[in-house]
């Protein structure tokens, strides 16, 4: 037999939701059949599938072995230096200032070393974070850059703020806001750019169109204002009012000013002579809003921006941000 006690990150969550995440070699048509069998309980009784846990609340398991052996969750993270550029952290989040070329998460070329690692090392190393004592819980991304972009990322250090941000989220309530150089002299100077985007899932490319191709479509909208020009290249700020794969440098590509140094949506063999190897693009702004009163309220209206001097392209013009 197994008990889990449940702390403060595992309530507030379905008996059946924690359990495939904290037993997750346990088959799902098993997980109900044992608590209809009473191989489940919770608090030594009887219980259901939705029951919502409660911290303190001690789930016991009477099941065999083998559903708990499983491969050991990778923990390489506790070896890692820890290099972050921390832009605010609290007890609940922390917004880091993410470097071109740094992975948010693993992929099969990388396990470790990416920002969810880097941010879990150091939460470990403060005592914030201690992997064996969690049963459904680890500090989470609540949201993603690509890997040559850089900027803002938030990352969640309690499963509330993980919860509130990704509805906070949903629901468009995040005001996030990116420079861009583009080739080219923008007209309008100011404008609102809408369009419709297919991402072809093999070649992780997206297509816009101006019109819905296949009512499949999804429907974008980019707003943006230019800030200079200067050398045949344009400075903008761009707030994104949706955000798909690769938004913003397949859209201004497809009004026919892609980003400085995007090979992928781009021509860049004469930006790499300029040194530009990955595309022009900073996150550098976020404001919170959020409609209902939240354990985040205090965030409410606050704005963090990074500082522009870490902007690498901004170099190219003379003036930053208004």
């Amino acid at each position: 037999m197994r008990e889990l006690i449940i702390e403060k990150n595992d309530a507030g969550q379905r008996l059946d939701k924690f359990l495939s995440k904290a037993v997750p070699a346990l088959p799902t048509s098993l997980l109900y059949k044992f608590i209809r069998l009473k191989k489940i309980k919770v608090n030594r009784a009887r219980t259901e599938q939705g029951y919502m846990l409660q911290k303190g609340d001690t789930v016991q398991l009477f099941i065999k072995e083998e559903f708990f052996d499983q491969e050991a969750v990778s923990q390489a993270f506790t070896k890692l230096t820890p290099r972050l550029d921390i832009l605010y952290e609290d007890e609940q989040i922390l917004l880091c200032d993410k470097r071109p070329g740094l992975l948010v998460h693993s992929d099969q070329a990388e396990q470790t070393n990416t920002l969810i690692s880097h941010i879990q090392a150091y939460l470990y190393r403060k005592g914030e974070y201690l992997p064996d004592r969690e049963h459904s819980f680890a500090p989470a991304l609540c949201n993603r850059i690509d890997r040559n972009t850089g900027g803002i990322v938030i990352a969640a250090k309690s499963a509330e703020a993980l919860r509130i941000l990704n509805e906070t989220i949903k629901r468009r309530e995040l005001t996030k806001k990116y420079l861009c150089a583009l080739h080219g002299s923008v007209t309008p100077s100011k404008g609102s750019l809408k369009g419709y985007l297919i991402k072809d899932p093999v070649t992780n490319q997206v297509t816009v169109y101006d019109r819905n191709p296949s009512g499949k479509a999804k429907e974008i909208q980019t707003d943006y204002r230019i800030l200079e020009e200067k050398n045949g290249l344009s400075l903008a700020e761009v707030t994104l009012i949706t955000g798909r794969t690769h938004q913003i440098r397949a859209h201004f590509a497809h009004i026919g000013h892609p980003l400085l140094g995007d090979g992928k949506y781009g021509v860049n063999s004469e930006d790499k002579k300029r040194g530009y190897k990955f595309q022009a693009l900073y996150s550098y702004q976020l404001t919170f809003h959020f409609q209902e009163q939240n354990a985040l309220s205090y965030l409410d209206g606050r704005t963090f921006e990074v500082d522009r001097n870490k902007i690498w392209f901004l170099k190219e013009f003379d003036v930053g941000i208004e």
